[in-house]
């Protein structure tokens, strides 16, 4: 029966229309890959939930900012500045999602501050980091199906091969809870992006990583779009080129309410979970902090990095009804490289954490946008 149904799913792709096939081919899928997710589901031997003693992190687990006048600051912020000012920096932006809770429009071109939209903001503050170091740090943006197309035009003569460039991220077939190909009501295959754990592979196979490095490049911040906090700042490029880990992750105290992936100990071993992957005797709440996704990378370790990344089933609903889709996090890097966790801050002009997840979000933080928007430069004209 097994055997039946994996052939049957395996033809019922090769027979996607030609056009169709190419499209996925082109952003990386692999039908095999997809057989064998639909496998493990059927069979029964995939779990979300990690295996293993998960405990809290101990408090020297988690470094800290120190504060601006002391001699740590100004010792961390020199060896950023020269960083930066070597041009050994490089900022990429997860742009891959839609708007859904703003009417279904591609997010980087929503408008966030002084009527520029968080595209422009972030062209903006890449002025403003050239004019203040003298090196215009490279700014990538990974790019999915649904907004690739949007972006490009909106970049329309600004794109180059290196300092300002996009790339996208993978694609693959939504499947029923039969494991058939899920359809729309026209018939068509329903694609989606596979999640942001898809940077790594993606970044790779654009090759901006390769000419980053040869051209001295050593430190990639990974951030969200809408996370307009994230950005690069010389003291916490400092903290991680002095930690000499690979990966560093961000984290925030938690508010009444937050979710999202937590840093906890593993086997011993600090690393980011996602809730959904917690067993139900570890209470999420024993952990104070979460992460807000914004990753800092030893570029050359990220470029040597071969994971066999852990995919989760995912339930969505397309045109009423449910779908099933297999999605990879970017977080699952710090269970493979050595990582530094950092507490940043959550208010002022110093935040590291500003997320818009709708149009609420921008009305009551408004004020917010604007003075970050402001503080960090990211009003520059861009070329």
């Amino acid at each position: 029966m097994s055997g039946s149904a994996d052939k049957d799913l395996e033809n019922s792709l090769e027979a996607l229309p030609p056009a169709i096939r190419s499209l996925l081919e082109e952003h990386g899928f692999s039908p095999k890959w997809l057989l064998e997710q639909a496998r493990l589901s059927r069979v029964g031997t995939r779990s979300n939930v990690v295996s293993g003693e998960i405990t809290p992190l101990d408090p020297e687990d988690l470094a800290g900012i120190p504060e601006p006048g002391t001699k740590r600051h100004k010792e961390l912020s020199e060896r950023g500045t020269d960083a930066l000012r070597s041009g050994e920096c490089a900022l990429s932006v997860l742009a891959g999602g839609m708007a859904t809770r703003m009417g279904g429009v591609i997010k980087a071109l929503v408008p966030a501050a002084y009527d520029r939209t968080f595209l422009e903001l972030r062209l903006g503050e890449q002025e403003y980091l050239e004019q203040t170091y003298g090196k215009k740090p490279p700014l990538w943006l990974m790019t999915s199906h649904a907004t690739h197309q949007g972006i490009e035009k909106a970049l329309t003569g600004r794109l180059t091969d290196h300092s300002l460039a996009l790339f996208r991220q993978g694609l693959s077939v939504r499947l029923t809870e039969t494991g058939e190909i899920f359809r729309t009501a026209d018939g068509a295959p329903s694609l989606h992006a596979p999640g942001h754990g898809d940077f790594v592979d993606s970044l790779k196979r654009s090759r901006l990583l390769h000419q980053f490095l040869d051209a001295g490049g050593k430190y990639l911040l990974v951030t969200n779009l809408d996370n307009l906090g994230g950005g690069l700042d010389p003291v916490l490029i400092g903290l991680h080129l002095e930690s000499e880990c690979a990966v560093t992750c961000e984290v925030v105290e938690k508010n009444e309410g937050d979710r999202g992936g937590i840093p906890a100990r593993l086997d011993g071993r600090p690393v980011v979970l996602e809730e959904f992957r917690l067993p139900e005797d570890f209470d999420p709440r024993s952990v104070s902090v979460f992460s807000v996704n914004n990753f800092a990378f030893d570029a050359e370790r990220l470029l040597d990095l071969e994971v066999n990344w852990t995919y989760f089933e995912v339930t969505k609903t397309v045109e009423g009804k449910t779908a099933i889709q297999y999605e990879r996090l970017i977080n699952e890097i710090t269970f493979h490289l050595p990582t530094n966790y950092v507490r940043v801050p959550r208010t002022g002009t110093s935040t590291r954490f500003l997320p818009v997840k709708d149009h609420d979000d921008l009305i009551r933080q408004h004020e917010d946008l604007h003075a970050l928007a402001k503080a960090r430069g990211m009003t520059t004209s861009p070329k």
